[in-house]
């Protein structure tokens, strides 16, 4: 009788380890990655304004993933819309810089709108932080003036490079977030 309970246990114990082993495969395999994950919807879109605006097409990407997650008609609390979670002011403003005639808000809901003001805006903090995607990543997030603050307080160059010294906790999750997902997508799309 014992000897037939531990029998049992150790094929339960096996087929689960199988399972969980299973399982693990299943989720690191590219295929999953990249349907469930990292998946790239509006890539067409996402690629022709990024190189548009000298922008790598996976950090837009990894931004849109951090930002709304794909959803097309996400909101914040705080009023940004769209897949780039663009403020309404923000994205007014973007849109007189492309002399983009008749732009309302509702069209942040348009992925090709939302992305084409989304990377513009991007490639401007580009520009503004001298190619430093640490510091346009942390405007894009925390505000281009908070940035420029904190440069000018903690003597930051265009140089820097430490992301555990951006004082807004938020900000700095961010920052993280997005650059370990840009490192992700290229390492599951660049090869194709």
């Amino acid at each position: 009788m014992v000897l037939c309970i531990i029998t049992r246990m150790r094929i339960l114990v096996a087929g689960v380890l199988i399972l969980v082993v299973g399982a693990y495969a299943v989720y690191c395999s590219g295929w999953f990655q990249k349907k469930y994950v990292y998946p790239l919807p509006y890539e067409a879109i996402i690629f022709k304004y990024a190189l548009e605006n000298d922008l790598d097409p996976f950090l837009v990407a990894s931004v849109i993933r951090a930002e709304s997650k794909f959803l097309v008609k996400a909101r914040s609390p705080k009023g940004a819309m769209g897949l780039m979670q663009m403020m309404p002011e923000t994205a007014e403003w973007v849109a007189t810089q492309l002399e983009f005639t008749d732009f309302s808000i509702k069209q942040l809901d348009d992925p090709e709108v939302s992305i084409r003001l989304g990377a513009w805006y991007l490639s401007s903090l580009k520009k503004e932080f001298n190619s430093n995607e640490i510091l346009m990543l942390a405007a894009y997030n925390g505000g281009r003036g908070n940035v420029k603050h904190w440069m000018e307080q903690y003597q930051w160059s265009f140089d820097f490079a430490g992301i555990e010294g951006i004082p807004f906790r938020e900000t700095r999750e961010y920052v993280k977030k997005v650059l370990a997902s840009k490192a992700r997508y290229q390492e599951l799309y660049q090869a194709e």
